[in-house]
């Protein structure tokens, strides 16, 4: 690049060279303000669908709203990329000096090695005499069509000459009965339809497309005997849920086949996540499925559960916290990010200075939870008493003082009282440090299921409604403790058939993982 202190060619072809210099970098100066513009955008929206995400409302609208930034953000990165695309294009010497150093290509991977003509002769003075120096390498990243094949099982016969016996090696243990689908197939159908959301009928398509003619009642009938497979693991996830000292409870909709027309059903969830409190003990989420939402149902859920529950206030609970329940009442705990949002909803609908207020003072006492999230029990409480005692104290005279100024049918009023009618609930965070200040981890946890309904529309019946339950336990589960849901059901389908029934406990994806990572350490 010169500068103006820089002396002007002398020549013609001298000056050429230097305008057309001048305009490659021009034109990447203008491509880089342009990206750079766009980057911020970018970084604003993820900021946004972040606090949403982790703060945000839950309702279809907010999820929507989700929806709206994921695809914002990709639209911005595909102009992002086509900038950067042109720029190089119009200045590649200058763009390759610009170019930010790439991620690393995984070193897991097998490698391809294609070895491109060496030059014959010097492209400078024509010589021949050529020594090598050494390699120049440019890798690439590729992908191939799904490779299928046929497993082989030979077991050799042999006759006794003795005794004229027939003898063979046992025939090799399948995943399910009547399987000719290998567990890798089988952890491949289950991980499309309920993390991909694929339904079967397009799997199917999808593998006849690529020459492997596979029936929708086939995969239908390899889904349900996997479910049975995997029972004593589900099994075993949910009974690991309700040993938690503290549980989050919620549900969803979802639309399930009948007689001329789909009804609702309901997807319940109850999460078991320690660690906002230090716990050590691995996070699991258990889904259950109902036919309706009647109180009935939880409360069958949690016949045997004692202890504390984070959920939203829905009547079908009040049964669980009533003081004469066997074993024991559960104790409620209120999520504020649902309290939160009937004011937000109000501060959107137009004027809403009380609204306005209300949002502002429950911000701060998340702002204080961020900073204790993963502390001890007792660190959290300490802050509490210090922090967030005194600011509820206010809150609650505020919100008395607001409410006395307003009809009862205003809908500030209403927002009001939610919080104040369930006030022991909302504040048992004040007394104990293992409550969270929201439900957003059964929030999260049903977000897949919100997802996948609106790709395979409904359950096609009531026991649909429950393998999906199952099949669901096992996949959160599974992303909960950062485990692949596909490699883990792989390796536990084909390891299931031979397993200990008594050693069950050893499949369960935090166990997995660890052995995982232990046979990784001694191999290396």
């Amino acid at each position: 690049m010169t500068t103006p202190s820089d002396p002007l060619p002398a020549d013609l072809a001298a000056a050429h060279a230097m305008i057309l210099a001048q305009r490659e970098l021009l034109t990447l100066a203008n491509s880089e303000v342009s990206v750079g513009r766009l980057e911020i955008e970018r970084l604003k929206l993820m900021l946004a669908k972040a606090r949403r995400e982790q703060f945000g409302q839950s309702s279809e609208r907010g999820r929507l709203l989700v929806e709206q930034l994921e695809l914002a953000i990709e639209d911005l990165e595909e102009t992002q990329a086509e900038q950067e695309t042109k720029a190089e294009i119009a200045a590649p010497e200058a763009a390759r000096q610009k170019r930010a150093p790439r991620r690393p290509l995984p070193d897991n991977l097998p490698v391809e090695r294609i070895f491109e003509p060496a030059p014959c002769a010097c492209g400078k003075c024509g010589s021949e005499r050529l020594h090598k120096l050494g390699e120049v390498v440019s890798k690439t990243l590729e992908c191939e069509p799904r490779r299928w094949k046929i497993i082989e099982h030979v077991r050799e016969k042999f006759s006794c000459r003795d005794c004229e016996a027939i003898t063979e090696a046992p025939a090799p243990s399948h995943p399910i009965p009547r399987g000719f689908a290998g567990p890798s197939l089988l952890a491949m159908v289950l991980v499309n339809k309920f993390l991909l959301h694929q339904p079967l009928n397009r799997q199917s398509k999808t593998y006849a497309r690529e020459g492997i003619e596979i029936d929708v009642s086939t995969l239908a009938d390899r889904v349900g005997a996997c479910v049975v497979a995997l029972t004593p693991i589900i099994e075993t996830i949910r009974a690991h849920v309700m040993s938690a000292e503290r549980i989050h409870a919620d549900d969803t909709t979802v639309p399930v086949l009948a007689k001329l027309k789909t009804v609702t059903g309901r997807i319940w969830t109850y999460v078991r996540d320690d660690r906002p409190f230090g716990g050590q003990a691995p996070p699991a989420a258990a889904f259950n499925y109902s036919r309706s939402r009647a109180g009935e149902h939880p409360q069958g859920h949690l016949a045997g559960y004692v202890g504390l529950m984070q959920a939203d206030a829905f009547d079908g609970y009040n049964q669980l916290y009533k003081a004469q329940r066997k074993p024991a009442p559960i104790l409620e705990a209120a999520c504020w990010s649902h309290g939160r949002r009937k004011f937000v909803d109000l501060v959107k609908q137009g004027e809403a200075p009380i609204a306005s207020e209300a949002v502002r003072r429950i911000d701060m006492l998340f702002e204080i939870e961020r900073g204790i999230n993963g502390k001890t029990p007792e660190q959290r409480l300490a802050v509490r008493h210090e922090r967030s005692r005194p600011l509820i104290a206010e809150l609650e005279i505020w919100m008395r003082q607001q409410r006395a100024l307003l009809s009862t049918k205003n809908d500030t009023a209403k927002a009001i009282n939610y919080l104040l009618n369930r006030w022991a609930a909302f504040t048992r965070f004040l007394d104990d440090g293992r409550v969270c200040l929201s439900n957003n981890a059964a929030e999260r946890a049903l977000r897949g299921v919100a997802v996948g309904r609106r790709n395979w529309t409904f359950a096609g019946s009531d026991s649909g409604g429950h393998r999906a339950a199952a099949v669901y336990t096992i996949i959160e589960t599974c992303k909960m403790n950062d485990v692949d849901p596909q490699a883990w059901l792989a390796d536990v389908l084909a390891r299931l058939p031979d397993h200990p029934a008594n050693k069950v406990a050893d499949l369960l994806p935090w166990n997995w993982k660890a052995n995982q990572h232990s046979n990784a350490a001694v191999a290396a």
